[in-house]
């Protein structure tokens, strides 16, 4: 049988698939529900993970993820998909253990491709100390695959997307433009080679290099872009976020993706929710824009550390750059500068 391309079965890919924001909010926002006094993070702040308080010292965090291919080889696409779900729990100061795959497969492709899928995801999983223990498979029209992934932390130690203060510096540990990049890699229009390593790559060694220093708050930049993931962090910390968009960096290819146009869905369903959430400076290039509200898959980590912290982190982790500061609560919770 003659291999199909996973990205020709798909209409989104990567985080770019995510439900707009703006109807999750409508869905999610005053639902009722148990919350029982063990339970110290939900849904309710958007934060990255729930956090459940064990009773003896630890808490367990527990995330899913799972989305359409945005490359073509089974094996890359497995790996993709691990990493981004188990950077949940790195974004929430934790260690990943135990994972459990979804995957939603076509009955055109020979079940070789499953298996490769999840070899990638296993071998990413083995990189994080992960153990794949089981899962749930369904027949669909789209391939889709991701994990529920399950970790613990020390109850002091762990990270939440409220808390960064006033006076923070804000630092990122991924390049941006991963969504801008593979849609022009899907029209034949670019190589994304440097994209689609760093989406492979774990955010553990991001995570790891702030062992001993202060985090204050912590997210990871996904489906909802900079903007987005930056305005939930300051929506729940009671702040507003500065963003400095001449100290932003972009992988190679990210700005001639954007001003040609080749842009993903998602950007405007996360303009759309956040136009009146972040100032924008009125003369700023179109493509600056798409670049701040394009989805990104298997994103970095963004963290709000005091500026001393943030100075000995960029040494620890180079990779790593500063896009911005903490301010106390202004007109909108994200201003670019």
């Amino acid at each position: 049988m003659e291999e199909v391309k996973l990205t020709s079965l798909v209409r989104s890919s990567g985080c770019n698939a995510k439900l707009p924001p703006g109807d999750l909010h409508k869905a999610l926002d005053g639902l009722e529900q148990q919350t029982p006094e063990a339970l110290i993070e939900g849904f309710e702040s958007s934060d990255d993970a729930l956090v459940y308080d064990l009773g003896d010292g630890r808490v367990l965090i527990e995330t899913v993820d799972f989305f359409p291919p945005m490359v073509d080889d089974p094996g890359i696409f497995g790996e993709i998909a691990a990493a981004n779900a188990i950077s949940d729990i790195y974004a929430m100061g934790g260690e990943p253990r135990i994972a459990m795959s979804l995957m939603c497969f076509p009955s055109c492709l020979d079940i070789t491709v499953m298996r490769r899928i999840m070899t990638g995801a296993v071998a990413k999983a083995e990189e994080a100390g992960v153990v794949i223990a089981g899962g749930h498979t369904l027949s669909d029209r789209e391939p889709k695959f991701g994990l529920a992934v399950t970790g613990f932390a020390d109850k002091d130690k762990v990270w939440s997307n409220k808390g960064a203060e006033p006076g923070d510096s804000v630092i990122l540990t991924k390049k941006l433009g991963v969504g801008l990049l593979m849609t022009a890699h899907k029209a034949g229009e670019t190589e994304a080679a440097e994209a689609i390593e760093q989406m492979r790559t774990l955010n553990r060694y991001a995570k790891e290099a702030a062992e001993g220093l202060s985090v204050h708050a912590a997210t990871d930049v996904t489906g909802f872009s900079l903007i987005g993931h930056s305005y939930e962090a300051a929506d729940a910390s009671g702040v507003s976020i500065m963003i400095d968009s001449k100290l932003l960096r972009f992988l190679p290819g990210a700005e001639e993706a954007a001003r040609f146009g080749f842009v993903p869905e998602g950007r405007y369903t996360n303009e759309d929710y956040l136009e009146d959430k972040a100032e924008l400076p009125d003369d700023i290039p179109l493509y600056l824009r798409d670049m701040l509200f394009s989805p990104e898959t298997s994103g970095g980590l963004l963290l709000f550390m005091p500026p001393e912290d943030a100075d000995e982190y960029l040494k620890r982790f180079p990779d790593a750059f500063l896009i911005g500061s903490v301010t106390e609560q202004k007109e909108k919770p994200v201003i670019v500068i």
